[in-house]
């Protein structure tokens, strides 16, 4: 059970650890790291749990997503996992993948978590090290929510068959009302905390499961007459993400489309390694907590792993994610998003947001001055603000 009280602010919580494959066991190492740090600065304490997923459960153990870790799962407060993906099962002819529903997605699945949502904001640091224009990225900070559970990744039928023309590859995209009307719901609400603008990212007119997504949409808006709608098909929101992005404050969209502008707009934060996600089976309401996935939105870059050049910053952006969305801590969050904000204002940096003048640091390295930070520089009295792309509801 979450928040378990020792005394008057000591808390206590279960996290099950999923580091992965590739570079997910050196940023999950860095993101528990932190994590830990905050549980000293303020005591509390975190249980931690490791488990196997993707590639490296499935050569141990022959399942992707063993069922042990799946009760772990299922029995902790929060998960943090790193990264699934592992070359040698990149294969088109390879039938069981550590990435497709038989591993994080799967997870995902069987644990509910439909909204997915992902940060997208430009430290103030870094407004000159991402590839567009300072004067394009500057102030951008928007919250992408993607559906999670459904669409093209889940529906069925989903098959490759053998025809007397040859193989025809089959997927299906297939949502329904109450698919749509809940998560539409997730970004009308956190419009609501924001900006109040709501931007519907659909294909209207060309895929029928975007006519029922606009008219859910349009429906749904009734009941937020505080938040301005607008529908915008995925092409052009593409583009209008790299042209005038800070035009964005909430973006809604269906799976696929998600999972695609979400890459492309962390190029508005710098570089994937910036981008920090959690999987939620809603909102919180009236101050309750969530069980919730976190993860950084990047791949596990196998070429990378071992090499001390991977970036923790989007895993550790997670664990702040956590702190807030499940743990209900609040300070302890923006303890940890002003630590990051404070290396970054100093020049220390990864290899992929270096720039000139600035210190190149490895994976350990950042890690460990982001936990210095929190253990030195800040007090439990503070009063630190809740950094703005992080707020919830």
């Amino acid at each position: 059970m979450a928040g378990l009280s020792n005394g008057v602010n000591k808390m206590e919580f279960s996290v099950t650890v999923l580091p992965g494959d590739g570079i997910g066991p050196e940023v999950v190492a860095e993101g528990v790291k932190v994590l830990k740090g905050i549980g000293e600065r303020f005591d509390h304490h975190f249980r931690l749990c490791h488990g196997l997923i993707g590639a490296a459960a499935f050569d141990r153990e022959g399942a992707a997503l063993p069922p042990r870790t799946l009760e772990m799962c299922k029995t902790g407060d929060a998960i943090l996992l790193g990264a699934v993906g592992e070359p040698k099962y990149e294969d088109p002819k390879v039938n069981v993948r550590p990435e497709s529903g038989y591993g994080l997605i799967r997870l995902r699945k069987e644990l509910g978590l439909f909204a997915n949502l992902r940060p997208v904001k430009l430290f103030s640091a870094l407004v000159n090290s991402t590839n567009l224009k300072p004067e394009v990225v500057e102030g951008v900070d928007l919250m992408l929510v993607r559906e999670l559970t459904g669409g093209l990744y889940f529906s069925e039928p989903k098959q490759i068959r053998q025809t007397s023309e040859g193989k025809e590859a089959i997927d299906t995209l297939r949502y329904s009302e109450k698919e749509i009307k809940r998560i539409v719901k997730v970004g009308f609400e956190l419009s609501r905390s924001r900006r109040k603008k709501m931007t519907s990212v659909d294909k209207f007119q060309i895929l029928r499961s975007s006519d029922l997504w606009r008219e859910v949409a349009i429906d749904l808006a009734v009941e937020y007459p505080d938040v301005q709608l607008e529908h915008m098909h995925v092409d052009a929101c593409a583009m209008r993400l790299i042209q005038r992005p800070i035009e964005f404050d909430v973006i809604v969209t269906e799976n696929l489309f998600g999972d695609i502008l979400s890459d492309l707009a962390s190029m508005l934060a710098g570089s994937m390694g910036m981008m920090p996600s959690a999987s939620l089976p809603g909102i919180p309401r009236d101050g309750t907590r969530l069980f919730g996935l976190y993860e950084p939105i990047h791949g596990s870059s196998p070429p990378l792993a071992k090499l001390d050049v991977a970036n923790p910053i989007a895993t550790i952006l997670s664990v702040a994610m956590m702190l807030r969305y499940s743990f209900g801590l609040t300070r302890e969050a923006a303890v940890v998003e002003s630590s990051i904000d404070e290396v970054l204002q100093e020049g220390y940096r990864t290899d992929d947001i270096m720039s000139e003048g600035k210190t190149k640091v490895g994976t350990k390295m950042m890690g460990d001055l982001i936990a210095g930070k929190i253990s030195k520089n800040h007090s439990p009295n503070d009063g630190l603000p809740v950094h703005p792309s992080r707020k919830l509801i």
